[in-house]
Parts: structure tokens; sequence; C-alpha cells
């Protein structure tokens, strides 16, 4: 899918803000694609629809988890882990993306996930680091991005858990597993 069509679609379902938010994860992605050997395509689209459903009813989110085989402990956390497997569902069926790879880029780009491949990565890092986002530990973390994927990978975690846990919020079991992986599996040879 062409860039423009695809922004096209995605521009409907998002806010304003949101929107230039998508813009700067694509721009992010692309970037980090090209700079650690991956498809700048792949992670242009994934980017492009990683918050695809972001402003979705919760109630649709839901059901497209309990009907579709996604973990069911998702609905125990907070909402906003929802819309990654609820985006990667919709982009399949309503933007006729079927590329499992950039589907699961979209799926993963909240919680992580243990043997992340280097797309997924990218597409969660940039979520993270994109221009626009402005708090504590950011900016380090997008200059960990400039030397090491992993590292990078491994601040923005371990902020995510850190911010979460000082706000007495629950951690979704799979970041933690995330961290864990990255931590004992980390490239430091880039």
């Amino acid at each position: 899918m062409e860039r423009e069509k695809a922004l096209g679609i995605v521009k409907g379902q998002l806010t304003e803000h949101r929107y230039v938010h998508t813009l700067g994860v694509v721009e992010t992605s692309i970037a980090l694609a090209r700079k650690y050997g991956a498809d700048p395509k792949k992670a242009e689209l994934a980017a492009i629809f990683h918050d695809y459903a972001k402003f979705r009813p919760k109630e649709e989110m839901r059901k497209i988890i309990l009907e579709n085989g996604y973990p069911k402990d998702l609905l125990e956390y907070s909402p906003e882990l929802w819309h990654a497997p609820a985006g990667a569902f919709l982009t399949e069926k309503e933007a006729g993306i079927t590329a499992p790879d950039i589907l699961d880029a979209i799926r993963y780009h909240t919680s992580g996930r243990p043997g992340m491949t280097l797309l997924e990565k990218i597409v969660y890092l940039a979520d993270y680091i994109e221009p626009g986002r402005n708090f504590p530990g950011v900016e380090e973390t997008r200059e960990l991005a400039e030397k090491n994927l992993d590292l990078a990978l491994i601040q923005s975690v371990r902020n995510t858990i850190s911010f979460l846990m000082k706000k007495n919020q629950p951690v979704y079991p799979e970041t933690f597993l995330t961290y864990n992986d990255l931590v004992k599996n980390r490239r430091i040879d880039e």
C-alpha cells in the first residue's frame, strides 16, 4: 500500500494531535530501519497503522481481544494496551494489510514481547522517541538509539515500567518479560 493511501485511511481515525504523532513515528521508524537494516517500507506501514485503533470504543477493542485469540489477561490491565492488538486486527480487516511482520509490529508496539523482531523493536522504539515526545528520559533514549538499538529499547522499557510503578499502576507481565529478554539477549556489538 502506498504511503498517501495509508495515511488517508489512518487520518480519519485519529485526532490531529495523534496524527502528528503518527507522522513522527513514521519518520523515526524509517530512519531506524535504514540505520539497523530493516525494510524501510515495512517500518513505514507499521508505523502509519500503529495507532489505528487508538480511539476506537473500548467495548469494540474488548470484543476484538475476546473473539480473536488475543491474551484475555490484557483486559485486566490498562485499556491503553488494547489498541495495539485491536489495531493489528483492524489493519488487516479494514486496510487489507496481511503481512504478519507488519501486523506483529503493530500488535506489540505497546507491550513488547520476548523475542521481538527487528521490525517490532523499531516500531516500539520509534513510538517512544519520535520528535514530538517530551518527557524525562526520552532524550537519553534518543541518544542511545543512535548507538545501539537494544540498549535504547532496554532504556525505554525500563522507563515505562518505572513510570507505571511510580504511579502505582500495574505493569502488564509481558512488558516485564520483554525487559528480561532484552537484557539477557542484548546486542552490544552494534
